[in-house]
């Protein structure tokens, strides 16, 4: 495995499962089959709705000796309705009784999205915050009171751009320790990585592979493209004897970014685990890197829509 290590000297594994959008019933023999495998770095969070399956797992393997607790990396989320600062220390505790741990290894906030506590998916105007109303440096605040109290080791945010981690940085003095975004060769996020590299956090890449088949909102009648048809990383593939997605997910290791891709299917997981031992040369990262469109999977309309305060400004900054 690789691994980054952070100014503590903890070390996250590069690799690890995503588990959004796996089902109940199929997570807690998914999570069983990936321990078994090596895999040590799970990424769940409150809104996937699936964290007692997850929690239920762990408990298994835990008590088959599969593995300890402090051999793994577990990260959840704080979702969008827990931003005002007292509210981060009840949603982290119902996360961990979920999980049925004790701490997080990274708890991140999920989206710079606040609504009030009630709703979980607002469907009116009403039901939101304004953006500013529940600053992004009040809810940082009580992420960072939450790593005080030992609930999370470490603390960071999710689909944030630089300017909002510049504001918490800026109304904290702290600065987060990871920042998860949608990353793969059509959305390389170059700005920020340099971003990352130069303030002193890391970057998690979730969609690695891309859409996996999934149409956003936005686009529900605009194909989306599929980067395992894609030419460029098709020959990359044939010339390394790897695979298309494990082609994706080397790029983003060897540019220093952790991938989390999801799969609850055992001979896909051990595909992906297996890219650890894949070696692009320069030539082919560059041709990689030509490829980026600024393309998203994950468009964000679905935060601007039913009376929502928010625009794609406000959430991605362009």
């Amino acid at each position: 495995m690789k691994y980054l290590t952070f100014k503590n000297g903890d070390k996250i594994p590069m690799l690890g499962l995503g588990t959004w959008k796996a089902e109940k019933g199929q997570v807690h023999d998914a999570i069983i089959n990936a321990l078994k495998m090596g895999y040590r770095h799970f990424d769940c969070a409150h809104i996937y709705q699936n964290e007692e399956e997850i929690g239920q797992a762990f408990q298994t393997a835990f008590d088959q000796g599969l593995v300890k607790r402090e051999d793994l990396w577990i990260t959840s989320k704080l979702w969008n309705n827990s931003h005002n600062k007292e509210e981060v220390e009840p949603a982290i505790r119902r996360t961990l009784e979920n999980l049925q741990l004790n701490y997080l290894d990274l708890y991140l906030v999920h989206w710079p999205i606040a609504y009030k506590n009630d709703f979980e998916n607002p469907q009116h105007r009403d039901e939101y915050y304004t953006p500013g109303e529940v600053s992004l440096g009040e809810t940082w605040s009580g992420m960072i009171q939450a790593k005080r109290d030992g609930l999370a080791k470490h603390i960071g945010v999710s689909n944030f751009n630089i300017h909002q981690i510049k504001q918490i940085i800026d109304e904290t003095q702290e600065i987060p320790e990871m920042n998860q975004i949608e990353s793969h060769p059509y959305l390389r996020q170059e700005e920020l990585k340099e971003h990352a590299d130069s303030t002193g956090y890391f970057l998690t890449a979730y969609k690695p592979i891309g859409s996996g088949g999934r149409v956003t909102h936005a686009m529900e009648n605009k194909k989306l493209p599929n980067l395992f048809e894609n030419e460029v990383i098709q020959k990359i593939a044939r010339d390394s004897d790897a695979t298309e997605a494990q082609v994706l997910l080397a790029w983003q290791l060897q540019r220093g970014i952790i991938v989390i891709p999801k799969s609850v299917h055992k001979d896909r997981q051990q595909e992906n685990l297996n890219a650890i031992n894949i070696h692009l040369n320069d030539d082919q990262m560059q041709e990689i890197n030509a490829l980026d469109e600024h393309l998203r999977f994950v468009d964000g309309i679905a935060f601007t829509e039913n009376g929502s305060p928010y625009n794609l400004h406000d959430i991605w900054g362009e």
